[in-house]
């Protein structure tokens, strides 16, 4: 083995599992995605489901102060329109959950949540997140989309022309799975942030977006 091999840089990759445990891997230094491949509860599914199918709009935000592991999120609220629809209290347990994981996994006091229905591209070119790890999930529609290292160069990234149009390598995250994708601002992360967008969608097609964002 030559000295450069042994002083190489581990390359950038991406991981999945079926267990939670797969979300810390996004600790590791190479890793700047982490997948849980998780299935839905039927409830959440049709929860999902039946908000789209409404057709009303939904763009909550709020900001979580997490004072220690052991303290519930206060998610009092969040989609409270739709409080009646059968599944509710299941999918805000879901989200619960979701968020005490992300902030005992990454220590955070503060989170960004935000839970919107989208009926058109929030992000429709390639690009990387300027924050330390995100946490997407898509409860109901078509999960967003990513690419493999090398795929495209950086220095091209808003470019249209320099977008792979190929299928097989524009890899997807599937509705109900739990991505972490680590942006620009992890420490040692720099230039290795995840590049990914916001699936389009057809004349009608709708998608229920949850968005967690380590502030503090």
């Amino acid at each position: 083995m030559n000295a450069f091999a042994q002083t190489a840089q581990p390359l950038i990759h991406q991981v999945r599992g079926q267990t939670p445990d797969a979300m810390t891997r996004i600790l590791d230094e190479a890793v700047n995605l982490a997948i849980w491949q998780r299935q839905l509860p039927v409830q959440i599914v049709d929860f999902g489901a039946l908000l789209l199918s409404l057709d009303e709009p939904l763009a909550d935000a709020i900001v979580l102060e997490v004072a220690n592991e052991d303290t519930r999120p206060n998610l009092h609220g969040l989609a409270s329109r739709f409080h009646d629809l059968e599944g509710y209290a299941g999918f805000i347990a879901d989200v619960s959950w979701l968020v005490s994981a992300y902030a005992c996994l990454l220590g955070a006091k503060r989170i960004g949540l935000r839970l919107r229905a989208l009926d058109k591209a929030m992000c429709p070119r390639f690009h990387v997140d300027h924050v330390p790890v995100r946490l997407i999930t898509t409860y109901a529609g078509i999960g967003s989309q990513w690419l493999e290292e090398g795929v495209m160069e950086r220095r091209q990234l808003g470019q249209v022309q320099a977008e792979p149009n190929e299928v097989g390598l524009i890899q997807q995250i599937n509705a109900g799975e739990v991505a972490l994708l680590k942006g620009e601002k992890w420490q040692g992360n720099e230039g290795a942030g995840l590049i990914h967008r916001s699936p389009a969608l057809a004349q009608g097609e709708r998608r229920l977006i949850l968005t967690l964002d380590w502030l503090a």
